[in-house]
């Protein structure tokens, strides 16, 4: 009896260690939690497109994009000094926000970063590890209408001798160029001795999406690209970096059902979500932020997915990609959805009642979009034809889980313990 006991008290240990994230350690800052607004584009004359989202996504993870129902399978992908963290324009409450700048491209929601005194739009990606941004390094024509990091205009800018990085995608797009560490803010919060990865070459791809400047990554700091010329040697993300300074070593994700919304550093905000957020833990070697999903459910009915493919939560995906099997079991109970290879996924009448599906996130939570929350945008523009959120992934091996998902929970991403919160949002029926 007394094992017995011994052993329901460390699981009870257990599960209170991994329910909520602890406070970090304080170092004295004024500030230690700060918020990044995402801004929908109402002027954009196309708004949001599947087939563009799609698209992004199968070239971000190197698929290769040609139709959702082929099955293509994923090609590979491709020490400064102690950084330290510094708060500043604290406000009185202890936080700081960003403004995110309207941008032409409404599937794409970017936000301010300043990076040695120069000012960036840059997107924030949990899919990824690598802050990279455009430079004038790269040719006039390259650059464009871009925003880009000058060198020579920071007093703390200093170039990694020998380092360098290179992002390459499955469809041949990419960026590579050299590495530096600056002072990078955000919200009023910089890291001192930050790696920046300065792009002296970008594809076609990135040259014609002017909305982009560069990308700040918040996967695991494993996945970035930064290397010697001989091996990797990874740095830092900024998250990393600057995780040990907020009240709590988290951010979460929460949008709108238009895909504005609020990412939030330091802090989770209990008023958002119903209920007690579940926290599951995250298999951090991947890289990504990643976990078991073999369970689905359509309509509240749940159904095993026996060959099921890990999942990751992945802020720059707009839309939830599951396997296969599991979109063709959902569109089966939509009147009318079919998959279509021209607009590059299932789509449906827009007349059409969406039944509520669910993904299991680890063993036990179900996450539930309800089918008011599904679709993604309109297909023509008499509105009758409806491209839908939830998308496969053509056999790819790795469902992602996206905007569509942050619409309908509150996600937590918890580095201190290396877990993932879920809640139901608050309103959301």
């Amino acid at each position: 009896m007394p094992s017995l006991r011994l052993f329901f008290l460390f699981t009870l240990l257990a599960a209170i260690v991994l329910a909520a994230p602890a406070p970090a350690k304080k170092r004295n800052l004024n500030k230690r939690s700060f918020k990044v607004p995402r801004s929908l584009n109402p002027a954009h004359p196309r708004g949001l497109n599947g087939m563009d989202a799609m698209r992004k996504v199968y070239s971000k993870y190197g698929w290769g994009f040609i139709a959702a129902e082929k099955n293509k399978k994923p090609g590979a992908k491709a020490t400064p000094e102690q950084p330290k963290i510094n708060a500043g324009n604290s406000t009185g409450n202890g936080t700081g926000t960003v403004a995110a700048n309207p941008e032409q491209n409404a599937a794409l929601f970017l936000s301010p970063v300043n990076i040695g005194g120069q000012t960036l739009n840059l997107d924030f990606d949990s899919g990824s590890s690598d802050l990279w941004v455009f430079s004038t390094q790269l040719p006039k024509n390259a650059i464009g209408q871009h925003a880009a990091f000058d060198p020579q205009k920071s007093n703390t800018f200093k170039l990694m001798q020998g380092s360098q990085f290179s992002i390459s995608y499955g469809d041949g797009s990419g960026a590579a160029g050299l590495v530096g560490t600056e002072t990078v803010d955000i919200g009023g919060v910089s890291v001192t001795n930050q790696a920046v990865e300065i792009a002296t070459a970008v594809s076609q791809s990135f040259v014609q999406d002017t909305n982009t400047d560069g990308l700040v990554g918040l996967a695991f700091s494993k996945l970035n690209t930064v290397n010697n010329g001989q091996q990797k040697t990874p740095q830092k993300t900024f998250f990393d970096n600057v995780m040990p300074n907020l009240d709590q070593p988290v951010f979460t994700a929460d949008l709108a059902a238009d895909g504005s919304g609020t990412y939030e550093f330091g802090r989770i905000d209990n008023t958002k979500f119903t209920g007690q957020m579940a926290w599951i833990p995250v298999n951090a070697s991947s890289g990504f932020w990643q976990f078991d999903s073999a369970k689905f459910a359509v309509d509240g009915k749940v159904q095993n997915n026996p060959t099921a493919s890990k999942a990751i939560a992945d802020t720059g995906t707009s839309l939830l990609l599951v396997d296969q099997g599991v979109a063709e079991a959902y569109y089966s109970k939509v009147q009318g959805a079919q998959n279509n290879a021209q607009v590059g996924g299932f789509i449906y009448p827009c007349s059409a009642k969406l039944p509520d599906m669910a993904v299991a996130i680890g063993a036990d939570y179900m996450a539930v979009i309800p089918g008011s929350q599904i679709t993604f945008a309109q297909v023509d523009q008499a509105n009758t034809t409806c491209f839908g959120g939830v998308q496969g992934n053509g056999g790819a091996g790795l469902q992602i889980y996206g905007d569509t998902m942050f619409k309908a929970q509150i996600v937590a991403f918890n580095g201190g313990n290396q877990s993932l919160g879920f809640a139901p949002k608050k309103g959301i029926q």
